[in-house]
């Protein structure tokens, strides 16, 4: 029996400035058929489970990993109902990484809903995240090749031992800045380098293609991860749709906030130094009180945009078709979110 959930989430979440169209309209009907997949997913579940199940899946999000797996795959070949199944595997696992995710920051909200940990409780939801990551994983091993579960395992694998580094890390001020590249990279741009990757394996591409895709997605994945820790200081949550101020309370050294310490004065520095020692909280108006604030974000934001930059040049080999395209239009959507990233 399914949980009682009368509050329908929006269709495309948060963060979009108006106007802005979500790129993914090429594989739309793909997207449509991943999201049947996973809900007949939650429907084999245990009866008292699926409910749950089913939940998660509507705060899910935009499916960007899935649409660059189908992307990928279309770049390189045609697309089968292969790339729909490693599209339904990676967003099981990002389904699970979202709950885990709530429950160690304490949100309360997601995609203009209560997250799963603030409806059920922590102890649910750690169960819940656990079966989602073993369901991604038995589905990815009915693939005929052995190399695709292995590659998302180890993709798993990464992006919880980023959490790891990271929730170690956390009130940390000797924490640089590649260390966190190495950690965002893990938590976040593994999961969508191998989407990228399994969809042109899956399309039979060469292992440099292969390669150039992973990279891609890497890359991709990267600066999505500097925009939301971004969006975390400076979004407003009645347009992001989710918690936000989370990554300062909890003591989380984004790229904004290595920056504001890296152009700080040493009188400065010292204050952040005494407040994070102290594991005092620290909001937007502290870190604006302390030092160049607006140009640590600015700073940030045109990393991210080189790294999309980066991104696109991998890119340069591949077909030139509607696929190739898309993928290039996932840098310049990101690109443009950055844009209206305003303190």
């Amino acid at each position: 029996m399914r949980p009682n959930n009368t509050t329908t989430p929006k269709e495309h979440g948060s963060q979009l400035p108006e106007g802005l169209l979500f790129p993914f309209e090429l594989v739309s009907d793909h997207l449509a058929k991943v999201d049947k997949s996973i809900r007949e997913q939650a429907r084999s579940f245990d009866p008292g489970v699926e409910g749950y199940v089913s939940y998660a899946c509507d705060i899910s999000g935009k499916k960007i990993r899935p649409a660059l797996a189908i992307l990928a795959g279309g770049s390189t070949g045609k697309i089968t109902n292969k790339h729909l199944k490693i599209g339904s595997v990676v967003e099981l696992v990002h389904l699970a990484t979202l709950i885990h995710d709530d429950i160690m920051d304490d949100a309360k909200i997601r995609r203009d809903m209560p997250t799963v940990s603030a409806k059920w409780g922590s102890s649910l939801s750690v169960l819940l995240g656990d079966c989602l990551f073993a369901r991604a994983l038995e589905l990815a091993a009915t693939f005929d090749d052995p190399d695709i579960c292995k590659s998302v395992a180890i993709a798993a694998s990464a992006v919880c031992q980023g959490e790891i580094l990271q929730t170690q890390r956390r009130f940390d001020l000797t924490l640089t800045r590649e260390e966190y590249f190495h950690m965002i990279e893990s938590k976040t741009g593994e999961l969508f380098a191998v989407s990228t990757q399994l969809g042109a394996k899956l399309s039979g591409a060469s292992k440099e293609i292969q390669s150039r895709l992973h990279d891609f997605g890497m890359k991709v994945g990267t600066a999505y991860q500097i925009y939301d820790d971004c969006i975390d200081l400076i979004g407003k949550e009645e347009n992001a749709g989710k918690t936000l101020g989370t990554d300062l309370t909890k003591g989380k050294l984004t790229l904004p906030v290595l920056n504001l310490i890296a152009s700080g004065t040493e009188t400065q520095k010292k204050k952040l130094n005494e407040r994070l020692l102290l594991k005092e909280p620290i909001d937007v108006n502290t870190l604006a009180g302390i030092a160049d604030y607006d140009g640590a974000i600015q700073r940030a934001v045109l990393t991210g945009k080189e790294i999309l930059s980066q991104a696109r040049e991998h890119l340069v080999d591949l077909n030139d078709g509607p696929h190739q395209k898309g993928l290039i239009q996932i840098t310049n959507y990101l690109g443009n979110l950055f844009d209206n990233c305003k303190c």
